[in-house]
């Protein structure tokens, strides 16, 4: 009743790393194509991967004509485009190892283009129980909230989709905070990792200008 969703609390944060002009966007681990939408309201095209075929079928039901769904593994399967303007993911890069995953988006992207994906993380409470605490207050007090404006008819208040049962769940992530920070500072030298509140951490990476030789 109080449950809400992460997921689609972060679409707005995402949202605001879109380069623009934002032509041609790629959306890795998509799930049912809700964040794929939004980025079709400001992209030409947005190309939106998933792994799941049950996720791809209803990513096609659910979102408008300029985002190609593409049943795909990312890092066995070629990805629909190149050059991508920017590139998102959100909670399906803690079900890959982090440092290939990173590699071949960022080959993906265009110079100057941005890679932007919201993360799990696995606990860690050594160095984030005071986060841990908040998150769990915050979760209850803004569940009770957005459950409000729902009854009143403001808007779904990051409600759950109702794919969510049907998607893939990593109970355990592999990676804290802390050690995704470093295998990506391996693979992308100047990236920026910080923790978000709930449960998230936030990884943004532009990817170079090399100047012309």
């Amino acid at each position: 009743m109080f449950d809400w969703s992460h997921n689609a609390y972060y679409h707005r944060l995402l949202l605001r790393q879109l380069p623009q002009p934002g032509r041609r966007v790629l959306d890795v681990g998509c799930g049912a194509g809700a964040f794929a939408a939004r980025l079709a309201q400001r992209s030409e095209q947005v190309d939106a991967v998933d792994r799941s075929a049950e996720m791809i079928e209803q990513a096609r039901r659910g979102t408008p004509r300029n985002v190609h769904c593409v049943l795909a593994d990312v890092l066995a399967d070629p990805l629909p485009g190149k050059d991508y303007d920017a590139i998102f993911s959100i909670s399906a890069l803690h079900h890959m190892p982090l440092p290939e995953a990173l590699g071949v988006l960022a080959a993906a992207l265009r110079p100057g283009g941005v890679l932007a994906a919201v993360v799990l993380p696995r606990r860690d409470l050594r160095h984030e129980l005071p986060v841990e605490i908040v998150a769990a207050l915050g979760h209850r007090l803004l569940g009770v909230v957005f459950f409000a404006n729902r009854l009143l008819g403001r808007g779904s208040s990051f409600a759950k989709d109702p794919a969510h049962a049907s998607m893939p769940v990593v109970m355990n992530p592999p990676l804290t905070t802390r050690e995704a920070a470093r295998q990506a500072a391996a693979v992308l030298p100047g990236v920026r990792v910080r923790r978000l509140l709930f449960w998230r951490y936030l990884l943004i990476w532009q990817k170079p200008i090399t100047p012309a030789g």
